[in-house]
Formats: structure tokens, C-alpha cells, sequence
């Protein structure tokens, strides 16, 4: 043993590398995870280095979705999209979609349309070469802590949805959700679609809790569905239709999560 230790270092760490990697959970998610995070801080770099040219563009989210088509496969996750038809439209929308770990971000990227500009928070700007190369993209950043500055902000964003052609994607939610279900959602989002008298297209996104789950540190192979529902219309809409609007669209979409993610924990018990 100690000959071979002596002599193949790196084939002794290799194999040690992979026996943890298949036999211990917690490493595997740890490996996958920091994978995950050195993935899109490496490859923001290439996005930068595209968008330059172009400087802060809504169209250079596609240098985006182009980095990270190769991750799920990398990864093992299999996504399958339902109720694509309900995206093509060539009319601004607002698309809200539900928010439940950092792995949204390579998930969403199935269903972003084009010149579709997300709203997050502004921290994600001061994140390195992925908070430029967001920033280059065209993503809108609002400060949590300041609801005037949003309030703002959403204002110019609803002015530009018609001016520019825009889509704006929001996770209503407002923060990352653990629990296996979905958090009370802000109005922000509903605000800005009666504001702009542009419909709301809400989307899904099922439980990951089949392969991945940060408590127990496993992350395994598996499947995401993604439902996209048909547009919610709010043209006629005033500020005093919000709160209704606002429980009608979780409500559908709630529906949606616990019907999809059933549809896999199901086939999984199979």
C-alpha cells in the first residue's frame, strides 16, 4: 500500500474521490453543489467578455441560457416543460414563477423568452462575474430594504414593458422556499402587470425534494417538471383589483405544484 501510495498519488486520491463520491451523500451534494457555483462564476466570464460589445442589453440573457445548457446535463437533472404554447405570444407579459433554491436559476433558463429581463435582488449585483455578467444581461436589481427606491423602480420597468417589448420575470415569493410549498406571495409583481395592463403568465416549477435537498445534503439524479399556466388577463385592473389577483395566481399555482410534484414523487415510488 505504501508502494502505491508512493507511486500513483493521484490515482490513489482519484479512486478515493470516487468511492466517496458514490458511497457518501453529503460529499456528492457538496461536490455538486460547489460544481454548481464554480460553473457559474467561471462562465460569467465568457458572458461578460460577449456582452461587452453590446453593453447592458436585455438581448445578451442568450449568452446566458447558452452557458448553462450544458450544467443539467452535467448535473443529472432531466426538465421537462408543459404548457409551452402559453409563452408564445410577442406581447409583453409579466411571468412569475415560484422560487425554491439556487438551482432555479439553471431551471428557468428552459422557459426564459426572449428579451425577457428578471427582477432580483440587488445583491445578486456584488456576486463577482456573475453579478456584472447579470448585470450586462439586462436583469433589473431592487433593493429589498428600500420599498420607495422598488416602488420606483417597478414604475420605469412598467413604463418600458411597451416602450421596449419587454417580459420581466419575478419570484413572487420574494426569497428562496425550502418547505415543500409556497410562501405568501408579495404584490410587487402584480402591481407592475395592472400598472402596464400587460397580462401575468404564471409558471411552476415541482418540488426538487425527489434529488435534491439541502437539509440533508443529497443531491442525486432527477427530474423537474416546469407548468406554465395560461395568461392571467388584467386589462380593466385597477390598484384595488391587486390583492384578488394576487391570491387568484397562487392559488392556480399552488394547485399546479402539488399536482406536479405528486406526478413525480409517484413515479419515483414506482
Amino acid at each position: 500500500m505504501e508502494l502505491l501510495l508512493l507511486h500513483y498519488p493521484f490515482t490513489v486520491l482519484f479512486v478515493a474521490f470516487l468511492v466517496l463520491y458514490q458511497l457518501h451523500p453529503a460529499f456528492k451534494y457538496f461536490c455538486k453543489m460547489t460544481f454548481y457555483n464554480v460553473w457559474l462564476l467561471t462562465l460569467s466570464v465568457l458572458v461578460i467578455i460577449c456582452s461587452i460589445p453590446r453593453g447592458r442589453n436585455v438581448e445578451n440573457m442568450k449568452y446566458f441560457r447558452i452557458s448553462l445548457l450544458p450544467l443539467k446535463y452535467i448535473l443529472g437533472i432531466k426538465i421537462v416543460v408543459k404548457g409551452k404554447e402559453n409563452l408564445r405570444t410577442k406581447k409583453p407579459f409579466v411571468l412569475v414563477l415560484n422560487h425554491q433554491t439556487s438551482l432555479d436559476i439553471l431551471v428557468m433558463m428552459d422557459i426564459l423568452p426572449n428579451r425577457c429581463a428578471p427582477i432580483t435582488k440587488k445583491e445578486i449585483l456584488y456576486m463577482g462575474t456573475f453579478g456584472l455578467a447579470c448585470w450586462l444581461a439586462g436583469l433589473i436589481f431592487i433593493d429589498r430594504k428600500k420599498k420607495k427606491e422598488s416602488i420606483s423602480t417597478l414604475t420605469e420597468v412598467a413604463h418600458s414593458l411597451h416602450k421596449e417589448n419587454l417580459r420581466v420575470l419575478i419570484f413572487p415569493e420574494g426569497t428562496r422556499n425550502h418547505d415543500g410549498s409556497m410562501l405568501p406571495f408579495k404584490s410587487g409583481a402584480f402591481q407592475l402587470a395592472v400598472k402596464a395592463q400587460v397580462p401575468v403568465i404564471p409558471a411552476v416549477i415541482s418540488s426538487y425534494c425527489d434529488f435534491y435537498n439541502q437539509k440533508e445534503k443529497r443531491f442525486t439524479r432527477g427530474t423537474s417538471i416546469i407548468q406554465i399556466l395560461p395568461e392571467v388577463k388584467t386589462l380593466g385592473l385597477g390598484p384595488g383589483d391587486v390583492p384578488k389577483l394576487t391570491a387568484q395566481v397562487r392559488d392556480s399555482m399552488l394547485v399546479t405544484y402539488q399536482q406536479i410534484s405528486g406526478m413525480i414523487n409517484g413515479a419515483s415510488q414506482e
